[in-house]
């Protein structure tokens, strides 16, 4: 059972939150933490990689690569401020977490995932500009403008979420404090109020509409007149060409959106513990794994500096 103080009444209030997470697998969960770990450390080493690469080769440094080192560094903070902990959990009992420790991984959790939505949407207009008003790129997209759309992005996500993790661990948590996830995601820290949460439910659920659905919308219009513009062209060179500088993006965009929407979106009565635990692992594992994949094995001048650099490495030897 989880630690408690008395409340008035016959109920008391948890100091902490035990996960049920995959404790039902029993001896499997020893299987789970070394795939975990694996992915794990191929994501963090994939985007590192990514970032460093960038940095080296002054050819990438361009507004697309510059959100690129952006989303490479959200992905490495996104997927460790719940993989760490969810490793540890997989190899002792009880599966526990103080109520301050669960605020704060959702306060960086939820953080990282709404400046992810921004960063997208900041990354679709930067290859709107670049496709349908090519000769005003260098303008339209300096390093100024690039700075504040992922300062933007950045603050949006703080400001958004603190707001929203504070209000939700304004509520009283008590009962047997058991969570039926993994990690303290909304829906499931949520479930353990023990008052009416309804109108709290509908406030969330208005929150994440708005402000996931609005840069959603916002790639959707720069991909609309994006599509508009490529079929245009006279040379089906140039569409290929163009086409190619979004492909990776839309993979990355159609991955990360499509779990979200999924689990935030969903009605209340759709949502049960095993569907939610498997989303979760989705967006919280394998998109952020995906990363670095598709920005190497679809990006040709990624690709091209990446062999460039192993080349003088080689050299150096």
């Amino acid at each position: 059972m989880a630690d408690s103080e008395p409340m008035s009444g016959n109920q008391s209030l948890c100091t902490k939150f035990i996960f049920v997470a995959f404790s039902s697998l029993g001896q499997l969960q020893l299987v789970l933490f070394f795939v975990f770990l694996i992915i794990y450390l191929f994501t963090v080493g994939g985007n590192l990689i990514i970032i460093c690469l960038i940095w080296a080769t002054p050819s990438l440094h361009s507004p697309m690569y510059f959100f690129l080192v952006n989303l490479s560094f959200l992905e490495m903070c996104y997927i460790t401020s719940v993989v760490p902990q969810m490793l540890v959990h997989l190899l002792v009992e009880p599966k526990t977490i103080s109520v301050g420790g669960c605020a704060a991984q959702m306060y960086i959790f939820t953080i990282l995932g709404l400046t992810e939505c921004c960063l997208l949407a900041a990354m679709a207009y930067d290859r709107f500009v670049a496709i349908c008003y090519p000769l005003h790129y260098t303008l339209l997209m300096g390093p100024s403008v690039c700075l504040k759309l992922a300062t933007t992005s950045w603050v949006t996500g703080v400001v958004v979420e603190s707001t929203q993790t504070t209000w939700i661990f304004t509520l009283p948590f008590c009962g047997s404090g058991k969570i039926q996830h993994f990690f303290c995601d909304i829906m499931p820290v949520v479930k353990m109020a023990c008052v009416d949460t309804s109108h709290n439910e509908m406030v969330l659920f208005f929150v994440s509409l708005i402000f996931i659905m609005s840069p959603c919308l916002l790639i959707l219009c720069s991909y609309m007149r994006i599509l508009v513009t490529i079929l245009t062209m006279p040379s089906a060179a140039g569409r290929r060409k163009a086409f190619s500088t979004c492909s990776s993006h839309i993979l990355v965009v159609s991955l990360f959106y499509g779990t979200a929407l999924f689990t935030y979106l969903q009605p209340k009565g759709a949502h049960t513990p095993d569907t939610d635990k498997a989303t979760a692992l989705m967006y919280t594992v394998v998109t952020p794994a995906l990363n670095p994949v598709i920005y190497t094995l679809r990006n040709k001048e990624v690709k091209e500096a990446f062999q460039k650099v192993i080349k003088r490495q080689i050299e150096r030897e």
